[in-house]
């Protein structure tokens, strides 16, 4: 239960407030504090390689851990939203690397198809090249 409030005290007629003295002062003062900016959730990168890049799942790992970041840098713990900014951060970077080897090798082996590289050849002809000829 709350406690009750003290009496009220009526004050004298011939008083006046003007001319008791301030008993409380409260000093208000805004220090220019050099902020660190906020940690970055590098969001619409993990946006971009969950939807073209998505190899083994990463960007959409990625994804999460922006959204996680950008959570904890909303609710203002910096060293939470730091920890899984960096973290989506690696997560892209491995995605991005795997789909440029993917895409290098598929270029080169569509080249080498192309250029017949992978068509079979027989040194010695269809049949071996022993004299034996189909008749």
């Amino acid at each position: 239960m709350q406690s009750p409030l003290p009496p009220y005290e009526v004050l004298p007629t011939e008083v006046n407030m003007e001319e008791m003295p301030r008993s409380t002062t409260v000093v208000v003062e805004e220090t220019q504090q050099q902020q660190s900016p906020p940690p970055r959730d590098h969001l619409v990168w993990s946006l971009f390689t969950t939807l073209y890049g998505n190899f083994c799942c990463l960007g959409l790992l990625a994804f999460v851990f922006s959204v996680k970041s950008r959570d904890r840098k909303v609710l203002g713990d910096y060293s939470g939203a730091l920890s899984y900014g960096s973290t989506a951060k690696y997560l892209n970077i491995t995605a991005l690397v795997i789909n440029i080897v993917i895409v290098i090798l598929v270029i080169v082996f569509v080249s080498l198809a192309l250029a017949g590289v992978f068509s079979p050849r027989h040194p010695y002809g269809p049949y071996g090249g022993y004299g034996y000829s189909r008749t």
